[in-house]
């Protein structure tokens, strides 16, 4: 008996004439080939008829997949077939359970291409129909209970007629039906086909490799087993389920949206209806794995973070100080061009500092106290200011204010030098910061940007030559006096270059002797037909360290040119001044004894002129130098004693011969009967440590006498001769000698 398309045994196998028919008879003498197939696609059964069309054995095809009967195109055929079916049986009443074995009418016909054994392939037409098996048909099966019903087996008899012979055959129906089947198995997406009534119609492989849907769960018919078993690798089941009912209630409607799975993966969905001509007859699911992609997006948005982030500090450090905090340069100078591009008549004004001797505070305590000195620098500024001034570190101890609409720009920069007065402990150190200030205003006359910061920049300047430690806004003149110092160093350089600073000579006269027994070698610069005084070009030669190629040149050329007027009293000497700068060359009393030795010049007549400068700061190093060529022989002098900070107590522990008293307080003498216990202790002081003792600037003969009285050692000035060139010494070494005769009440002698 046959239930819609399934096949079932009626109860009384041996019909109603009580003969049991011939089945076997009948199966093996149908013309058609005739296939019974187990639900897992394996063949049980073929006729003869099958052994003819396909050339195998009944042996060799037992047990073997259906699909290899199939050309290529049309092997998942019947799969989908048996799944149609057992639809279909499951709407139908079962039939009696102690039947064995039936068949039904097949199902419609469907176009197929068998393959032969031998590789040929031929065109078919095949009908398939479900047989239901009870397992009480089996020996050793229960039987006569209700649980016989669940031990039912499902299978397929196909039948297959060859169709070859028509001659409507349609060549390109094969065609299209291997192209349809293998763009289905190639595609990477998973494809699945519901009918409307929501049961699966038909799947891809790559649908179950995706969702790992096992072939038995798929051809249990269960779908609602199949649906829970997708919803549970969902992170919101719920979404899925909601998103299937909205489709299926508007069946022409389409979607596409995003699965997150809970193992992390990430599928695409697509939908849109399936229709047969005009008709919707289901819904077509595509599935796409993007979780590669999804990851990779990840990580570029992940990266795209990250560089926002890095841009985002880099921007920061572009615009920021990394020690401080405040504004850097960059950032300044976009404030300060804004301020300038603002409406006409806006306050700008620009307060430039920097701090006293910052670098003693990296040499004594290292620079992470420099470091903390500038921390705490920008701290106090930015209490001296309103929130909306710009303040800014331009580089190493050089700091900016910016203010816009300033009523007293003054007081301003005045509370700033007062806020660094206040001592800062770093490390259980007290040091006190001191600053020199320039500020430059925007005025009538148009200035830019870089103007306005270099006038500034001047006026800076000009405070730390006023005595630091204090500010000082920008005048016209300061920039004179700049472009005027530039000028001269730039000349300087040019005549050092070229050989043209020249050296002159003064002597020096011994007050006991009245003889001349010293000559002081003095660098001269003429320039442009004029004398350039020492006191212009030599600190110009110091800043721009041109005092040293000065001071060698100047020893060369006076070992050289006096050594015959050496050489005529081994108790003659040679006096050259000697800058800090030279000083601080490690090598520097080396390449005094080498000019020396080169030019055959003894040590012993040498005197290297030192002010008390060099000594402020204890340099270990400097007082080595000194000691090292007094070892030698080379006597070392003070000059300018008195103009300086030094104590007469500190002469005790200097490397020192002579001292060398400033010209200044010699000039206090005018008539000889003044009344100067200054100069007397000086004298006195000096010669109690053992130091001999020089005037300076001894200019008239009341001086002369009154410094002898003193038992002043010796004696220098325009009273006995100015510094001349290497032609005119001895000249003055005559008019020299003609000087002290006279003091000395002696005839004044016609030769040297």
């Amino acid at each position: 008996m046959q239930v819609g398309n399934r096949v079932t045994a009626p109860s009384n196998p041996e019909g109603a004439s009580g003969k049991a028919p011939q089945y076997g008879d009948l199966v093996e003498s149908c013309p058609d080939a005739l296939l019974v197939l187990a639900e897992d696609g394996t063949i049980r059964m073929v006729n003869a008829a099958a052994e003819r069309m396909f050339g195998y054995s009944r042996g060799e095809l037992a047990g073997l997949d259906h699909r290899m009967l199939l050309a290529e195109g049309f092997r998942n055929g019947f799969q989908r077939m048996f799944f149609t079916l057992r639809r279909e049986a499951d709407s139908t009443a079962a039939a009696d359970a102690e039947t064995a074995v039936a068949s039904a009418a097949a199902h419609v016909p469907m176009e197929v291409y068998g393959l032969r054994r031998d590789g040929t392939e031929f065109q078919a037409e095949v009908a398939c129909s479900l047989v239901v098996t009870d397992a009480a048909a089996y020996p050793g099966a229960a039987g006569g209970t209700d649980a016989d019903a669940d031990a039912r087996t499902a299978g397929m008899i196909v039948a297959i007629r060859d169709t070859s012979h028509r001659a409507e055959t349609d060549d390109g129906l094969r065609e299209a039906m291997s192209l349809l089947s293998a763009t289905l198995e190639s595609t990477a997406d998973g494809i699945l086909v519901v009918s409307n009534e929501g049961e699966i119609a038909g799947v891809n492989n790559r649908f179950l490799t995706m969702w790992g849907i096992p072939r038995d769960l798929l051809a249990s018919r269960d779908d609602e087993a199949v649906m829970g078993f997708v919803l549970d690798q969902l992170q919101d089941p719920a979404q899925f389920a909601e998103k299937v009912v909205a489709l299926y209630a508007d069946p022409l409607a389409e979607s596409h949206d995003v699965l997150e799975f809970r193992d992390g993966r990430t599928f695409e969905r697509y939908s849109r209806p399936q229709k047969v001509a005009d008709h919707v007859v289901g819904r077509v699911w595509s599935f796409r794995d993007v979780t590669a992609a999804k990851v990779a997006q990840d990580r570029i948005a992940r990266a795209m973070a990250d560089l926002a982030e890095q841009s985002a500090q880099l921007k920061a450090l572009a615009f920021r100080d990394g020690l401080t905090g405040l504004s850097n340069r960059q950032q300044f100078n976009d404030s300060l061009g804004s301020a300038l591009a603002g409406p006409c008549g806006t306050a700008v004004d620009v307060l430039l500092l920097d701090l006293d001797d910052f670098k003693e505070v990296n040499d004594i305590l290292g620079h992470h106290a420099g470091d903390q000195m500038l921390i705490e620098v920008g701290r106090r500024l930015r209490t001296c200011v309103r929130p909306s001034d710009v303040v800014a570190r331009l580089g190493g101890d050089e700091f900016v204010v910016l203010l816009v609409g300033s009523l007293d720009p003054e007081a301003v920069a005045a509370r700033i030098v007062d806020s660094l007065r206040v001592p800062v402990w770093i490390d259980g150190t007290m040091l006190r910061p001191s600053l020199s200030l320039g500020l430059a205003s925007i005025s009538e006359d148009a200035v830019d940007a870089s103007e306005l910061l270099r006038r500034a920049d001047v006026a800076m300047y000009a405070a730390k030559a006023a005595g630091k430690n204090r500010y000082m806004r920008f005048r016209p003149e300061m920039m004179k006096a700049l472009v005027d110092r530039n000028d001269l160093e730039a000349g300087l350089r040019l005549a050092v270059d070229n050989g043209q600073i020249a050296v002159h000579y003064q002597p020096i006269v011994s007050a006991d002797r009245g003889t001349v027994v010293k000559v002081e070698a003095l660098a001269r610069w003429v320039r442009d037909g004029a004398l350039v005084s020492p006191k212009d070009f030599i600190p110009a030669a110091e800043r721009s360290g041109l005092i040293v190629e000065i001071g060698t040149e100047v020893l060369l050329r006076g070992c050289t040119e006096l050594k015959p007027w050496l050489d005529e009293d081994a108790s003659r000497s040679l006096a050259v001044n000697v800058s800090g700068v030279q000083l601080q060359h490690g090598d520097f009393a080396e390449l005094v004894l080498a000019v020396a030795e080169s030019c055959g010049v003894d040590a012993r007549q040498l005197v290297v002129e030192v002010t008390e400068s060099v000594f402020f700061d204890d340099d270990c190093h400097v007082i080595r130098q000194l000691m090292n060529l007094r070892t030698a022989g080379v006597r070392v002098a003070l000059d300018d004693f008195g103009t300086g900070f030094s104590s007469l107590g500190r002469l005790q522990g200097l490397p020192v011969d002579t001292l060398k008293i400033d010209q200044s307080f010699v000039s206090m003498i005018r008539t000889g009967a003044e009344q100067l216990p200054i100069l007397n202790a000086m004298i006195g002081m000096a010669h109690g440590l053992g130091l001999t003792v020089t005037a300076e600037g001894v200019e008239t003969s009341a001086q002369a006498e009154y410094l002898m009285k003193l038992r002043c050692d010796s004696l220098q000035g325009f009273l006995f001769s100015g510094p001349q060139p290497e032609s005119g010494l001895q000249q003055g070494l005559e008019q020299a000698a003609r000087a002290i005769a006279a003091l000395r009440g002696d005839r004044v002698p016609g030769h040297r």
